[in-house]
């Protein structure tokens, strides 16, 4: 079918004037007159009648404008889709997260992303720093948001730090070590509350371990979130290791000490991670940029 003239008789049959139909398209009337007679031809179904000096439709030609409005009504949603989506005010973004950004700065960061673009879908998932960086690879997610970096990652993935906080360790106010300066070879010695294998935390402290050739810590309770870990350290069992921006309102509230161990200043990065060289939608482009702007408001 030729849309071309589909779209002549849709503005003619709109306006119900060939005259006013030539203004809005700027063709001539004995142009139009002509397309519109070889697409009558075409189609072998008249789609005007003459009616007094003007032109009517006919019952086909009513039942063809019906589908056509419907045709360019769907065209016009079509524009305003791509020119959404380019512009970033409609999208899906997928990002995979681990339980620090999470829980602690993806919920603010996302309300204030969502108040200036309401339409766009938005999925988390809350995981470990391995699984995170898998679904990024697998393109299931397309940013990967980081509470501490894997020691390695391929070259094909992009990483921006956004910030940096402290590493801390961390018992109830009840223990030997609260608020206590010990060696690395003692707080080893203690029994650890930690987040399951995979989590970028937990790497950390065996990767310190490796460094300072002490012995790996005794890790004897191990739990899928890390709310649940700090909640048995509060209860009076042994020791963690974890984000001063997690466990600092606990500290402030006396729920929780430090620990300082002796010649250990640990920073954990928080970063975002994408695919190198595959160009983000706009919607996650400017979710990026509102982070940056926005990298961290500690609550009071």
């Amino acid at each position: 079918m030729n849309l071309h003239a589909l779209r002549l008789f849709h503005v003619i049959a709109s306006t119900q004037s060939v005259t006013r139909a030539s203004e809005i398209l700027n063709i001539s009337q004995p142009a139009i007159t002509a397309q519109i007679k070889k697409f009558e031809k075409e189609l072998s179904i008249p789609l005007f009648k003459p009616q007094g000096r003007g032109i009517a439709l006919t019952d086909a030609g009513e039942k063809m404008e019906q589908l056509a409005k419907r045709l360019f009504a769907v065209e016009q949603q079509i524009e305003q889709f791509t020119h959404d989506y380019h512009h970033g005010s409609i999208g899906h973004i997928r990002i995979a997260a681990t339980y620090l950004p999470a829980h602690v700065l993806l919920p603010a960061w996302i309300a204030k992303f969502k108040q200036q673009y309401e339409q766009v879908e938005m999925t988390i998932t809350t995981t470990n720093s391995s699984d995170a960086l898998k679904q990024l690879l697998n393109v299931e997610a397309d940013l990967a948001i980081y509470g501490g970096l894997p020691e390695e990652y391929p070259d094909t993935v992009q990483t921006e730090e956004l910030f940096q906080d402290e590493l801390w360790f961390v018992v109830a106010p009840g223990h030997k070590y609260a608020n206590q300066q010990v060696s690395l070879h003692d707080m080893m010695k203690e029994a650890f509350v930690m987040r399951e294998e995979g989590s970028s935390t937990r790497e950390r402290l065996l990767a310190l371990c490796r460094t300072y050739n002490s012995t790996n810590p005794r890790i004897t309770l191990q739990f899928n979130g890390l709310h649940e870990a700090i909640t048995a350290v509060i209860a009076g069992y042994g020791a963690s290791f974890v984000s001063s921006l997690v466990v600092s309102p606990y500290v402030e509230r006396g729920e929780l000490c430090r620990v300082y161990v002796e010649g250990i200043h640990l920073q954990n990065t928080i970063a975002v991670c994408t695919r190198r060289q595959e160009p983000l939608s706009q919607a996650a482009a400017h979710f990026i940029q509102m982070i940056r702007q926005n990298p961290y408001r500690r609550p009071s």
